[in-house]
């Protein structure tokens, strides 16, 4: 018995697929694919051999993941979300490496978004709906617009930050952070 639950309508060729994973129809994942545990994989998603998707991760309708992402735990990836693997494209030309993406932990990507390939987005970064990423995105930074660009700071719990004039913020949750180089940092 599976500790898992795959759709009748699904294609699912990997056998590594975490514990209470539930992967809906239309969904086709590759043989070379890893899933992780308790991850939400909606419909009319597309994942390629060489990914690995984390725990508790959500990817919502229309999605293809291509050869070179890696998206780690807690990563929400909304409805859309455009990946590039190959920032050089020709029909029949392949790269002898895809670009390699990597999504981290608790970010998430808005609707409609692209990433560009080759980027880094950070922990708990946003990626706001139809943005544009064409560079790395720091941890807790929030990114908008065509192309993307940082409109402001969110705590890992989500809420937007104000950073005071020294450079510090302190979320409603508790958290405190520090502002420094343009990088946003935890304070423990």
């Amino acid at each position: 018995m599976n500790e898992y639950f795959i759709h009748q309508k699904a294609i699912v060729d990997t056998k590594k697929i975490g514990c209470d994973t539930r992967i809906w129809p239309f969904t086709h994942i590759l043989e070379g694919a890893t899933i992780g545990t308790n991850c939400n994989i909606c419909e009319h998603v597309f994942i390629e051999n060489n990914v690995t998707v984390g725990n508790d991760v959500t990817i919502k309708n229309g999605v293809y993941i291509w050869d070179g992402i890696f998206i780690e735990d807690n990563v929400f990836i909304g409805p859309c979300v455009t990946f590039i693997n190959d920032v050089h494209p020709r029909s029949k030309v392949y790269p002898i490496e895809f670009e390699k993406t990597i999504i981290k932990k608790g970010a998430s990507l808005g609707a409609n978004s692209t990433i560009m390939g080759g980027l880094t987005i950070g922990e708990y970064a946003t990626i706001g709906a139809g943005s544009v990423v064409l560079r790395n995105v720091n941890s807790y930074e929030i990114i908008a617009g065509n192309p993307g660009n940082l409109i402001g700071y969110n705590c890992s719990c989500s809420k937007r930050l104000n950073i005071d004039k020294d450079n510090y913020a302190k979320c409603e949750c508790g958290l405190k952070y520090k502002l420094e180089s343009n990088k946003l940092s935890l304070i423990l």
